[in-house]
């Protein structure tokens, strides 16, 4: 009988676990519609401020601003975007693999290579390896403001005009569905330039009241809005990792127990089956 109170016990804490994870998946999903729903608002003011920056640089024969002006990439530094909980799948160990691909890759080519890290599982992971990090930012996802964009984006910005750094590339995890995210690698500063379509934009640009006086405003501006972009793409896909996550751990317990509750009806009908020999063989004993 011990042997079946042992698996009555592991049959009920697993279902126990599979109410959290139920639990879990459910709380996730909320989570999701409404980070979602944040992220289609901002991607497409976004992406077009970013696209009229990046066509004022292609067609500027001169820099007109400092965040244009491309320098030797003799210190690089790398953004990493990760959550600050786990429970999400493989959502935080890609990304954090992906950053070290990058900064191996950055030590052959740049002088210095700088890690900076948003969220605090990437932060825990490098900084258990002694890696030098130049700047963190932890617990910004549970309350996701666009001020946290602001004061992140100010920090780059500083070091970007100060000349303490010559790229900032962002990585992070672009949401494409509730099963499917993204790693992206992506270069904030200095802006880059994107080509023109000629028949979009026949004509140049007409600057009022002077091209440094809009840009100084735009392009910092824009800095902000994709990070803010960045943040609630890795925060929507968290939630869509979290949630497959917690969908497939709630199938698998699932499965756990009616493999469970099989050894447990065996091991039952066994007891019973030899409870019963024990019984008649005694009784014929008996009768002898």
């Amino acid at each position: 009988m011990a042997t079946l109170r042992n698996i009555k016990h592991r049959i009920v804490g697993v279902k126990s676990t599979q109410q959290i994870t139920r639990a879990m998946k459910m709380v996730a999903a909320t989570k999701l519609r409404k980070s979602q729903q944040r992220l289609l608002n901002t991607r497409p003011y976004a992406d077009e401020l970013a696209r009229v920056l990046g066509h004022v640089k292609a067609r500027s024969g001169k820099t007109l601003h400092p965040l244009f002006e491309i320098r030797p990439s003799r210190r690089v530094c790398y953004v990493l975007i990760s959550s600050d909980k786990g429970l999400c799948g493989g959502f935080n160990a890609n990304l954090i693999r992906r950053a070290r691909q990058e900064l191996e890759k950055s030590a052959g080519e740049a002088e210095e290579s700088f890690l900076m890290t948003i969220g605090r599982k990437g932060y825990k992971h490098f900084k258990r390896r002694e890696q030098n990090i130049a700047a963190h930012w932890l617990d910004l996802f549970n309350h996701l403001e666009f001020k946290h964009a602001h004061d992140i984006a100010v920090t780059l910005l500083r070091f970007y005009e100060k000349k303490k750094l010559d790229r900032i590339y962002i990585i992070y995890s672009r949401f494409k569905s509730a099963v499917r995210q993204e790693i992206v690698v992506e270069q904030v500063l200095p802006i880059k330039a994107v080509k023109p379509v000629e028949e979009a934009f026949p004509v140049n640009f007409i600057y009022e009241p002077s091209p440094y006086m809009i840009l100084d405003h735009l392009c910092p501006m824009s800095i902000k809005f994709q990070l803010w972009r960045m943040l609630l793409e890795s925060s929507t896909s968290e939630f869509g990792a979290r949630m497959t996550a917690m969908e497939s751990a709630t199938d698998n317990a699932e499965e756990r127990i009616k493999e469970l509750t099989l050894s447990y009806n065996k091991a039952r009908q066994a007891a019973i089956t030899k409870e019963i020999t024990e019984i008649v063989a005694g009784a014929e004993a008996l009768k002898g």
